[in-house]
């Protein structure tokens, strides 16, 4: 049963109240006054308030709207004295649910205060599940502290509320999906459907179909009419990945609708409206793409509206661990393979790797080192052995060959981004400080690496 709050300045009255409501098994709090009644609403999870029109510090008319802005999915009941049946049909245009005649309000209280309720419960059910949808989807599920993705995260933020068409400018592997999610479920949009649409994995007539749908009989084998992706996104968001696959003549066709909002279905002549809210993104430069003709400059324009990078994983060192973490305990859970830890040469070998797939390359990495992992802490020899390959040939100048030569740039890699702390560096290295004071000596390194902390 739903918790009820009667706000009413004649005490016999609102405590017979309070006594028929609480026979039937509401949780009944009281208040005399607009103040009191405020005070009530914000330490108690209030769900129907039950307000006089006329009270000694305000009325329930101006209550009504004020509770409402503050707590839309609270209902109000309005109690009206004889002759003044306008104040409740002005409160329901404040949002009131209905209104009640003192001397009718005996016989009707308990229906009326029923269906107030469940619809107060209801409400409160979809703002829990909206909230849950916000903490698995929202910006609050994409992972970085580092200050690239710090910006990317705000940008997306300031514009979320928008309809405003996005771009997302980023290599595979970058979370574009991630965040156009983040960007629809922290939008006015949340209650409708998000739909995602890989522009790269339909060929060309298919894609059209797809995405515009198509009338029975228009083509082989379309045996009965079907919406396409368009009219699945009413109302919602429309998220079209790897947009610079998409072929030049359909190109113009989503140029129409994001200028006019009307489509064709493939084999029809009327034109259908559509209201949805597009985010586009591609791996590639949309604008070297337009100059050699494989983009329509115009629809480039008109996609960006406003567009947000995301950077590559090796432009966020830093968060790397919090990556792979999370990504352990996701492995570690799906596959029943506990993991304790990951030892600092595993995450030292994560930090240095270039990265060229981005974090859907540390996923995998992460998913096969959980998968072959025997005991509690995953080990750099878990890697793969091309991954470590990769790592040792990655930014070999030539004539760095010698063992003389790898030691001294991999020690000068490693101060680097220990940002010159040499008691980290050592422990990076696994050798006592001594003796990398004696290697920093021997390669005249000192010079070479940043300013020196201890």
């Amino acid at each position: 049963m739903s918790r009820v709050l009667i706000i009413d300045d004649e005490e016999n009255l609102r405590k017979l109240i309070a006594r028929v409501i609480s026979l039937e098994g509401y949780t009944v709090q009281q208040a005399a006054t607009v103040k009191e009644g405020l005070q009530v609403m914000e330490r108690e999870p209030i769900n129907v308030v039950i307000s006089d029109v006329k009270l000694p510090d305000g009325n329930g008319i101006e209550l009504t709207a004020m509770l409402k802005k503050q707590y839309p999915a609270v209902e109000v009941i309005v109690l009206t004295a004889y002759g003044t049946i306008q104040d409740g049909v002005t409160a329901i245009k404040n949002g009131a649910f209905d209104y009640l005649t003192k001397g009718d309000h005996q016989e009707k209280i308990i229906p009326l205060l029923s269906k107030a309720s469940e619809k107060a419960l209801l409400q409160q059910k979809v703002q829990h599940l909206e909230a849950r949808l916000q903490d698995r989807f929202g910006f609050g599920h994409i992972l970085g502290q580092s200050k690239r993705i710090q910006e990317s995260i705000a940008l997306a933020r300031k514009v979320a509320s928008t309809d405003t068409t996005i771009l997302l400018l980023g290599e595979t592997g970058t979370g574009k999906e991630i965040f156009s999610q983040a960007i629809h479920y922290e939008s006015d949009r949340r209650a409708k459907p998000f739909v995602a649409v890989n522009c790269s994995a339909f060929p060309k007539d298919l894609l059209e179909s797809e995405l515009f749908g198509h009338a029975e009989g228009a083509f082989t084998g379309a045996t009965k009419a079907k919406k396409g992706y368009l009219e699945e996104a009413q109302e919602g968001t429309l998220f079209l990945d790897e947009i610079g696959e998409m072929p030049i003549d359909l190109q113009a066709k989503l140029l129409r609708v994001l200028e006019t909002g009307e489509f064709y279905r493939v084999g029809e002549s009327k034109a259908r409206r559509v209201n949805v809210r597009f985010i586009a993104a591609t791996n590639r430069n949309p604008e070297k793409e337009s100059e050699a003709g494989n983009f329509r400059k115009d629809l480039f324009y008109r996609l960006s509206v406003f567009s947000i990078p995301l950077p590559p994983l090796r432009e966020r060192r830093e968060d790397i661990q919090a990556l792979a973490e999370y990504f352990v305990r996701q492995f570690s859970q799906k596959t029943k393979k506990p993991v304790a830890a990951m030892s600092p040469t595993f995450l030292q070998a994560l930090r240095v790797h270039p990265w060229k797939g981005n974090i859907r390359e540390l996923k995998n990495v992460v998913e096969r080192c959980v998968i072959l992992n025997d005991l509690d802490i995953l080990e750099a020899d878990m890697l793969p052995y091309d991954f470590n390959a990769n790592d040792s040939a990655t930014g070999l100048e030539e004539g760095v060959w010698t063992l003389a030569a790898a030691e001294k740039k991999h020690i000068r890699q490693v101060l680097a981004f220990a940002r010159g702390n040499k008691t980290q560096a050592a422990k990076l290295l696994g050798i006592g400080l001594t003796t990398l004071y004696q290697k920093i000596k021997d390669y005249a390194l000192q010079a070479d690496t940043p300013e020196s902390k201890e």
